[in-house]
């Protein structure tokens, strides 16, 4: 799981940069908390737990692994287009990010159990 958590999380990072760029060329910053959520989320987060399933392999092969990164990848995206809305004034996008952000925490706590269970110090 570690090499496809830190695939995606490149997806993310070009994400992120081409909305950054956007956002400096049009001097036009609204969209800064989506620009900041998909980079430490999608970027910083996922490629983070990418390297640690890589130097743990007994936790990247779990089946809690793989609910990780679905939750992980099906959480970001209705977040972060939620958000989008949200804050370009479509007040009922709210409960898109509510849903994308509680999936996101509960795919959080399953990579924090999956890491306390499977990574053993020497």
């Amino acid at each position: 799981m570690g090499v496809k958590f830190i695939k995606i999380s490149v997806c993310y990072f070009v994400i992120g940069v081409c909305l950054g760029m956007y956002m400096s060329m049009t001097e036009k910053f609204s969209f800064s908390p989506v620009h900041v959520h998909i980079n430490l989320l999608g970027w910083t987060a996922m490629t983070l737990a990418g390297l640690i399933y890589v130097v743990f392999p007994s936790a990247g092969k779990t089946t809690l692994a793989k609910v990780h990164f679905w939750l992980h990848n099906i959480a970001l995206p209705i977040m972060m287009i939620g958000l989008a809305f949200l804050v370009s004034g479509v007040d009922s996008a709210g409960p898109a990010v509510a849903a994308g952000g509680t999936l996101m925490v509960l795919g959080i706590i399953i990579f924090a159990i999956n890491i306390l269970k499977n990574i053993k110090s020497n």
